[in-house]
């Protein structure tokens, strides 16, 4: 009797191991938000400036992409690891501004223990995506 409740304790433990090890592999990891706060033709022939709140939940990355922009950003919370193209990786916290190049290939990764909030201004190309993901 004893070794059936000991091979049944077995067994559901390790379906429970199991069922959490699918469960893992299967998460993902927490998506970045992007929320469009104003977008305006400009005065400059073919461009338009476009306002954007960006959050990075902890450990969330934008994943690889570029703008066919200017873009202006503020750190307004959290600290960011900024990866971008022809420069040295910045580590960039509440406080801090950054700029990206139209084309540059670049992203923002927050390994960090809260939510990450940037402001971003974009003189952009008007009728083009505002992202494009890059390889």
């Amino acid at each position: 009797m004893k070794k059936i409740r000991f091979a049944l304790a077995a067994a559901f433990l390790l379906a429970a191991v199991a069922m959490f090890a699918q469960y893992a592999q299967n998460a993902q990891a927490p998506s970045v938000k992007r929320n469009i706060l104003f977008k305006q033709d400009m005065t400059i022939p073919g461009r338009e400036a476009v306002m954007a709140l960006v959050e990075l939940p902890p450990g969330s990355a934008e994943g690889k992409h570029t703008h066919p922009a200017e873009v202006y950003a503020f750190v307004q919370e959290g600290t960011i690891l900024l990866e971008a193209a022809g420069k040295p990786d910045a580590t960039l916290k509440a406080g801090d501004i950054f700029h990206i190049e139209p084309g540059q290939v670049h992203q923002a990764i927050n390994k960090g223990t809260g939510t990450a909030k940037l402001s971003a201004v974009f003189i952009a190309e008007k009728g083009k995506p505002l992202t494009t993901k890059a390889e």
